[in-house]
């Protein structure tokens, strides 16, 4: 079995694209960003975590709705351009983790894992869930966005939602499960 990509996977992409996904232009990536914020119906948090937040395009438009927000990615080199991104969002910070060896301080009302867990192994993403039990504020708000094409990766995106689903279930429900030609989205919520 294929472990769960590493630092040094994501540094080649960035290597020779920084823009590897085409975040900024491409009309999927603009149209999957537009329904993750619709998702959330308009409400504000007061602390969100974006877990592999890349060039910070969708951290952009989180950020309005965030009081703080924690972006975080496994390499440097996107971490650089989502905080110019994001330099007049003072609110927003950034930090190096590679997820789920490390997870960040702090509790959370909003957790975005937007196209990052079928990178994972099933244990990986069943060590997710358990950090974001552990510092999931009342009442929180967990995204999970998962591409549904074919790759190499340790899981498909329909694997690695259902996984997480499975793994968080004693304190977490899908409240809203939609399906689009490309990707699903999942949002999650407190039992």
């Amino acid at each position: 079995m294929i472990g769960s990509r590493d630092a040094s996977h994501f540094a080649r992409l960035y290597q020779s694209n920084p823009d590897p996904w085409d975040f900024r232009a491409n009309a999927y990536e603009q149209a999957k960003y537009h329904h993750s914020i619709e998702a959330l119906g308009g409400q504000h948090f007061s602390s969100g975590l974006e877990v592999g937040c890349s060039i910070g395009v969708l951290t952009r438009m989180l950020a309005p709705s965030c009081d703080t927000l924690l972006a975080v990615d496994i390499v440097d080199a996107p971490l650089a351009a989502a905080a110019e991104r994001c330099a007049d969002q003072p609110w927003v910070r950034f930090q190096r983790m590679q997820i789920p060896d490390a997870w960040p301080d702090g509790s959370f009302d909003l957790i975005v894992l937007s196209e990052v867990l079928y990178f994972l192994t099933p244990a990986d993403i069943d060590r997710c869930a358990q950090h974001i039990e552990a510092t999931s504020l009342p009442a929180p708000q967990i995204l999970l966005v998962n591409w549904l094409g074919q790759s190499d990766d340790p899981c498909s995106g329909d694997q690695a939602a259902d996984r997480f689903i499975a793994a968080s279930a004693r304190t977490l429900t899908v409240r809203l499960h939609e399906r689009r030609a490309r990707y699903r989205l999942d949002l999650l919520t407190a039992r």
